[in-house]
């Protein structure tokens, strides 16, 4: 029998994730409720059509207990943007049933992905942690959360590739997916985004941006390891940046290091863990990306917000 009763529990689904199987893990996920009524005290699922839709049905969600996203990280991304609407004492618990082709916040978590059942399972044997979550605002005053990764640059323009890419029924599936992407983009060869970046640590670059992250978990593209050493309950984000302009030898290979986390020993790359940072560039049209999704601008201020969303993870979470 499951340990954790979810309480009044909305599920928020996308049908189309995971090249549609995401309505067949909804259904599942259903009828798992209605059979098991012991599990929360009531019981919604409200499927999304479109963009901004999870957004929309979280930040409605503040008399619900518990706020399951089914779907890819795109989803889970728009859930958590909702829930942040939500003063923090009404706000839910999060749990996620990760049904997409990256799933690098399920990789963060440990969780199982593309396995409905499993997951479920997860969820009600798991518990309970308070996960960071980094916000980014550019100098329109717009923002965003993101639970996962942050990117400028080259690497920024091949999550958006991976994106279109997906969106339009490739073939192939998460870092595979990325890094048919990836050797696309950077094979065409880059002089980098001029930017000045200033950390929260006191020091400060100009730099010619190729590849510029911030991470609250240690993967992004589908299990690409750019922040090794991030963790999501720590208070802080982890970078990983280029100070000097590689050859496109050298950048197809330090692509290929990034799979295993080895490219941050390369001495173009710079890795730090800071609370904020700002960064700005010269060229108004910098690629940048928030969990796999556009984000727009030409300075930014980034920053942690600490142990801000609690979130049911599970039993195997190393956090």
């Amino acid at each position: 029998m499951p340990n954790l009763n979810l309480g009044r529990t909305l599920v928020i689904a996308n049908p189309a994730s995971h090249s549609g199987r995401g309505h067949a893990a909804a259904m599942r996920a259903q009828r798992f409720f209605n059979s098991y009524s012991s599990i929360s005290t009531s019981f919604e699922m409200l499927l999304t059509k479109g963009p901004k839709d999870a957004t929309l049905m979280a930040e409605d969600a503040q008399d619900y207990d518990t706020v399951i996203a089914l779907g890819g990280d795109g989803v889970i991304h728009e859930t958590i943007n909702g829930l942040m609407n939500i003063p923090s004492d009404k706000r839910p618990t999060l749990a996620v049933i990760p049904m997409g082709s990256g799933n690098d916040f399920a990789r963060t978590l440990n969780a199982t992905y593309n396995a409905p059942d499993t997951s479920l399972a997860e969820i009600f044997s798991g518990h309970h942690r308070n996960f960071d979550l980094g916000k980014i605002t550019n100098e329109l005053g717009e923002s965003t959360y993101f639970m996962e990764t942050l990117s400028f640059g080259l690497d920024a323009a091949v999550s958006v590739d991976t994106t279109i890419r997906r969106a339009d029924h490739a073939k192939q599936e998460g870092s595979a997916l990325f890094a048919t992407s990836g050797l696309k983009i950077m094979a065409r060869g880059h002089k980098g985004y001029q930017a000045h970046l200033s950390l929260s640590t006191n020091q400060s670059y100009d730099l010619p941006c190729i590849v510029l992250v911030a991470n609250i978990g240690p993967t992004y593209g589908g299990g690409f390891m750019i922040c090794p050493d991030a963790r999501p309950n720590d208070g802080l984000l982890s970078m990983c940046f280029n100070t000097k302009r590689p050859s496109i030898p050298h950048l197809l290979a330090l692509f290929g290091l990034a799979r295993t986390g080895l490219h941050t020993h390369s001495s173009i790359i710079t890795t730090a863990e800071v609370t904020s940072f700002e960064v700005s560039f010269s060229d108004p049209l910098v690629p940048c990306q928030t969990d796999g999704e556009v984000f727009q601008g030409q300075s930014y201020k980034v920053s942690i917000c600490p142990h801000e969303l609690d979130v049911i993870v599970p039993a195997q979470c190393r956090w």
